[in-house]
């Protein structure tokens, strides 16, 4: 009997929309041990097959593409991680991460979604603010076979924004399976600042995967994981396990994207090396920041200047998820809770000495922010994880509920309290907020948090006050956590703009 490969048999259960069971269980799975390695020869992990050395593989840089009449086919496949290793994954074209989409402000983005994938699917356009039926609410979710007609204009300043599935239930597993991409919208603003482009624009989502014994990225939350949410020791950078760039002696710009289901990083070189923060969830922030190490929640984004211009041909820079404690600290969750420790991310090679002239900004251009003095009212929602469900305001999410009623143009102050040892990336769609306070916790407004911010992190009892308002659309929005785990079970909320 012709004993099948393990790509054919990762092909054929991927396909049959049983990846997350199937690929859980391939270190025991019988039918896998018959499985052939001399037509398909599989890379163990740590071998490097790509060209690079140290057991690492070549990041891919993502082709752009226009926002004009875009076709996005969500659908089962394959993908190569690394070194040849092939996993089954849920893609948009047939790529991890989705397509990388570009528009200017004040463009019109036209897209249809088709889902070819065996669960309802809708997409959410982070951090823009688009009408409310455009922006991706899971009570739109088409089924099998179905699409979904997107039409609206940007008027969103420039900024790194990305979009992901937004199926109730399913958001986790959906965004861990490949069906999440960055959406860069550029404006005069940002391009007369000169800021790195082309190849030295490095366009990142970070990201970690709990893997079998091959190597092979598995999805299966249960337990204390849907708890403390679903975390690996793999870490991933655009789909690449374990990735290096070679780089010049130059300044680069790296846009960078927390994509995890719940892991957070702080990110930072293991020699120390600063680098400038020029940039969060909203665009350029009102001022530059030298820095060693940021924060970065899931879904929270972040713009750095790393200037690479005092190394040497063949010298290398890992930069990492440095090793924090959490406040509040959650030990009981054993090892189900990665949560602050160390993972190296991506490898810098120095490959090649130039000459670079491109200016550090001093300044940026100023940031319109909601001022507090206006608030007409203050609300309060607190976020509380116990006994395996996940609650707002002591409510778990209904999808026709509306749990809170905001006026259009009116400035308010929100409280966020986490009153939890858990942390959780606290995301309002349709808007950006002012971070004025954090008390409890760390106890500080940190500089990554400034500018205008579409996500938040709170960790164990903490809170933190917002200022904001809604100026784009009226509608139905949400607010949620952002650890994917926790917004499947529960934590979210509808917000009425009216």
């Amino acid at each position: 009997m012709r004993r099948i490969s393990r790509r054919d048999f990762i092909r054929l259960t991927g396909r049959a929309g049983l990846m997350g069971p199937v690929v859980g269980s391939l270190g025991a799975s019988p039918l896998l041990a018959a499985c052939g390695s001399e037509a398909d020869p599989v890379t163990p992990p740590g071998n490097d097959t790509n060209g690079g050395a140290g057991g690492r593989f070549a990041l891919r840089l993502p082709q752009a593409v226009d926002a004009d009449d875009l076709r996005l086919v969500a659908a089962p496949t394959e993908w190569d991680i690394g070194g040849g290793l092939r996993a089954p994954v849920w893609a948009l074209n047939g790529e991890v991460p989705s397509p990388l989409i570009r528009i200017r402000r004040g463009e019109r983005f036209r897209a249809v979604m088709e889902n070819r994938v065996p669960q309802d699917l809708i997409l959410h356009w982070h951090g823009l603010a688009p009408p409310d039926h455009m922006d991706g609410h899971p009570r739109f979710a088409v089924a099998p076979g179905g699409s979904y007609q997107y039409d609206f204009t940007v008027e969103d300043r420039a900024g790194t924004y990305w979009y992901h599935s937004h199926t109730h239930h399913h958001t986790g597993e959906h965004t861990y399976r490949g069906i999440a991409g960055l959406l860069l919208v550029q404006d005069d603003e940002e391009d007369s600042l000169g800021l790195p482009s082309g190849a030295r624009e490095v366009p990142l989502i970070l990201q970690d995967r709990r893997v079998d014994p091959l190597g092979v990225p598995f999805f299966e939350p249960f337990g204390p994981a849907l708890m403390a949410g679903y975390m690996g020791t793999q870490a991933m950078g655009n789909g690449v396990r374990d990735p290096y760039l070679e780089v010049d002696t130059a300044v680069y710009r790296f846009r960078i994207l927390n994509g995890s289901n719940a892991r957070i990083f702080r990110l930072g070189f293991s020699d120390g090396t600063p680098f400038h923060l020029v940039g969060n969830d909203g665009g350029l922030l009102p001022a530059p920041e030298r820095l060693t190490s940021v924060d970065v929640a899931p879904a929270e984004r972040v713009d750095l200047l790393i200037d690479l211009r005092g190394h040497d041909a063949g010298e290398r820079l890992m930069l990492r998820s440095l090793p924090f404690s959490l406040s509040g600290g959650m030990g009981f969750m054993g090892g189900q809770n990665l949560q602050g420790d160390p993972l190296a991310l991506l490898e810098l090679r120095v490959a090649r000495v130039v000459d670079d002239a491109t200016p550090i900004p001093t300044s940026l251009p100023p940031v319109a922010l909601p001022d507090p003095a206006d608030s007409v009212r203050e609300r309060t929602f607190r976020f509380d994880s116990r006994q395996m469900n996940h609650f707002i305001n002591g409510r778990r999410f209904e999808m026709e509920r509306v749990d809170e009623r905001v006026p259009f143009g009116e400035t308010e102050i929100w409280s966020f309290v986490n009153e939890s040892g858990l942390p959780h990336p606290v995301h309002l769609h349709a808007t950006h907020f002012r971070v004025l306070s954090r008390t409890g916790g760390r106890g500080r407004v940190f500089p990554w948090e400034a500018g205008r911010k579409d996500t938040v992190l709170l960790q164990g009892f903490e809170t933190v006050r917002v200022a904001l308002r809604f100026t784009a659309h009226r509608g139905l929005y949400l607010l949620h956590c952002h650890n994917l785990e926790h917004e499947d079970l529960g934590m979210m909320a509808n917000i009425l703009v009216e």
